[in-house]
């Protein structure tokens, strides 16, 4: 991976980690499952002007990953945030990272090496850490929801390489545009008090409405989407996990949740399990002369 690829592989879990206490702001007001539809919708009315129609072969893979992606994982997580903790929740969807590993071997090929296998290793030990932690009651169906939308997200995005490449922005736009009855038809059966959360909102809700829609959802997904295509997905997931330390320390720092020990233990082993699985590239970039070698580029 260059530089700049890594650098977006950063950006993304801090976008998504910080987006959790931003979350837990707009559910305050909005129920999930039409907070989800709300955002949805935006962005497909901010990117569908600036984007062409869907071929007939990117058709069947945008909705079946809007699926995914859209209605199962956002759906599952904003429930299970509802309900539980934003740290907790940062931490318990990382789990979504060797899921995706395990699914991109038999579908894509991508048998990972041991090195890679270590750091998931290693990360999964802190998550599993974090979210056992004896010091915080940690609600069991709402992350078992949080679990499943993990799921749900490593599927869509091992098919997003599968059938892939897709122009990011494109996928994001039409991919939103096919999540939105998804979900508005899930809220209109199990939620009420639609209508009336969009006039009880406050300033600060919509405020969180809105960085999911333009740095949540449009800036994260389409680097997110721009990453797989140029990247192996064993090299990518695992960035990740880094979402977790951004999660925990959001959610502390805006929030006022607990800082447990185990949090802090939890977090930093994720981050050593990332940097595990990225340890090789990050040192090959020092070495031009081995990089530009066809077994460099085979080894990185």
């Amino acid at each position: 991976m260059s530089p700049i690829q890594i650098a977006c592989a950063v950006l993304v879990p801090l976008l998504w980690g910080v987006q959790y206490v931003v979350i837990k702001t707009g559910l305050a007001a909005f129920p999930p499952l039409f907070f989800v539809g709300l955002r949805f919708a935006a962005v497909s009315i901010v990117l569908i002007p600036f984007v062409g129609f869907p071929t007939k072969r990117e058709l069947g893979p945008f909705l079946l990953i809007s699926v995914f992606i859209g209605g199962l994982n956002f759906g599952l997580v904003f429930v299970g945030l509802a309900h539980g903790l934003a740290s907790v929740t940062g931490v318990a969807n990382q789990l979504w990272t060797p899921f995706t590993l395990l699914l991109a071997w038999p579908l894509l090929g991508e048998r990972p090496s041991m090195r890679v296998i270590m750091g998931v290793v290693i990360a999964f030990c802190g998550v599993i850490l974090t979210v056992v932690d004896p010091d915080v009651s940690v609600p069991v169906v709402p992350t078992l929801f949080v679990v499943g939308s993990g799921l749900a997200l490593a599927t869509g995005t091992v098919l997003t390489k599968r059938y892939g490449p897709f122009e990011p922005m494109k996928l994001v736009a039409w991919m939103s545009l096919f999540t939105v009855p998804q979900v508005l038809g899930a809220s209109a059966v199990f939620e009420q008090g639609q209508i009336a959360s969009l006039g009880a909102a406050s300033f600060e809700s919509w405020l969180a409405f809105a960085y999911t829609v333009f740095l949540g959802g449009i800036a994260g997904f389409s680097l997110w989407f721009w990453l797989i295509a140029r990247c192996p997905v064993s090299r990518v997931a695992p960035f990740a996990l880094l979402q977790t330390a951004f999660a925990v320390a959001a959610a502390v720092i805006l929030l006022r949740e607990q800082l447990t020990p185990a949090l802090v233990a939890g977090a930093a082993i994720c981050v050593a399990g990332v940097l595990v699985t990225q340890w090789r590239s990050i040192a090959s970039q020092g070495e031009p002369s081995v990089a530009s070698t066809p077994a460099g580029k085979a080894g990185s």
